[in-house]
């Protein structure tokens, strides 16, 4: 962090909140502080959910002042909370210029996965996708990444509560490609892993890209996160239309990035998730299932099939139940590890493929959030 930054910040205060433990170690260390203060903030906010800087009690007087010249802790706002009868629960979250993004929290048994965006629409454009639809505003800040995880734990009354840990899993999985948010996106997922913030295994952070090949190939060097990758398709023809960025980064270059991205992790018995979503009559077919299976011979993954939630003025069809037993059979016939995504959250619109993220006027948010929908893709693992 440069002394510019420090020095303009009595207008525009850093935000403490989205800053992982190098950063703030910087921070303080050009505050003319220890960096061990780092820590310690760190556990007031991620630890113990405190935002206001005068309550930090192992701070001293005249550095609490001089953070408070300088720096906050500000998580992005619920605008909207719902709960589904499943036990699922979805925020629509405000952040900074009025934007609106989802995050949502789905419970299985010891287990509970958060969805979390990474900007506000998306840029790529994928034709099954809503999120797309909106065009692209902005990348989240990582401050704006992190709280999402803030916020779902404070909704539960969780710092400190005895509750045990509300979130166990992470997915990026929500609006966005987080490759082209890369910065912020690897910073907010420092705080995830670290002990200081919120301690998560790296196995149970999963990173979802539809191919942004050099990004990916630059993330290899920096995190040791779980990968999904979107396919959707079984070959180049199909996924140019389904997922634009194919035609820029095909899927041979794609497999090749994220064999390498595995192939760089210490752990070796580490695979590559593949998302498909199957969509009736497009890419849901045995024919699909037998290409799928050949070109993802010897690429060391597990497929997780995703029916297609249908949302307003897709032109896009769920395929039938048999469609969906037929596409997973061919594929574990074939040797597959192979899942089917259990729908969750759809009566709140939380399901895969019905997370919203229009800025609309605020009197008609709620209305707006339960007819439309867009791409986040949520996992239960």
């Amino acid at each position: 962090m440069s002394t510019d930054l420090i020095a303009s910040s009595t207008t525009a205060r850093v935000n403490l909140l989205g800053m992982n433990r190098a950063q703030l170690e910087a921070f303080f260390l050009e505050l003319g502080e220890k960096k061990f203060r780092a820590q310690q903030v760190m556990k007031w906010i991620h630890h113990a959910g405190i935002t206001d800087i005068g309550a930090m009690s192992n701070l001293g007087k005249a550095l609490r002042e001089k953070l408070l010249a300088v720096a906050e802790v500000r998580p992005p706002e619920i605008v909207s909370q719902y709960d589904s009868s499943d036990g699922t629960r979805k925020w629509a979250i405000r952040v900074d210029g009025g934007g609106l993004v989802e995050a949502v929290l789905i419970p299985d048994g010891s287990r509970a996965t958060l969805c979390v965006s990474s900007q506000v629409g998306c840029s790529l454009d994928c034709s099954f996708c809503s999120t797309g639809k909106q065009g692209f505003q902005r990348d989240l800040s990582a401050a704006e990444i992190i709280g999402q995880v803030w916020l779902a734990i404070k909704s539960y009354d969780a710092f400190q509560s005895g509750k045990g840990r509300v979130v166990t899993n992470v997915v990026m999985m929500g609006m966005g490609e987080p490759l082209l948010n890369f910065d912020n996106v690897v910073a907010a997922m420092d705080i995830m892993l670290d002990d200081l913030g919120y301690g998560i295994s790296k196995r149970r952070v999963t990173l979802s890209t539809s191919g942004v090949v050099p990004a990916l190939d630059r993330l290899a060097e920096l995190s040791e996160v779980s990968l999904a990758i979107s396919l959707h398709a079984s070959n180049d023809a199909l996924r140019n239309e389904l997922v634009p960025i194919n035609r820029k980064y095909p899927i041979a270059r794609l497999l090749d990035s994220a064999r390498r991205y595995i192939d760089a992790q210490a752990d070796t018995k580490r695979v590559v998730t593949v998302e498909y979503t199957l969509m009736a009559g497009v890419n849901d077919q045995p024919e699909h299932a037998r290409e799928l299976a050949a070109l993802l011979r010897d690429f060391p993954c597990k497929i997780n099939l995703i029916p297609f939630n249908p949302f307003p003025n897709s032109d896009y069809r769920r395929p039938s139940g048999n469609a969906v037993s037929r596409f997973w059979q061919v594929l574990v016939d074939a040797g597959y590890i192979v899942t089917v995504r259990t729908t969750r959250g759809d009566d709140i619109d939380a399901a895969c493929g019905q997370l919203v993220g229009q800025v609309v006027d605020r009197t008609r948010r709620s209305e707006r959030y339960r007819q439309a929908a867009s791409i986040g893709e949520v996992a239960s693992g």
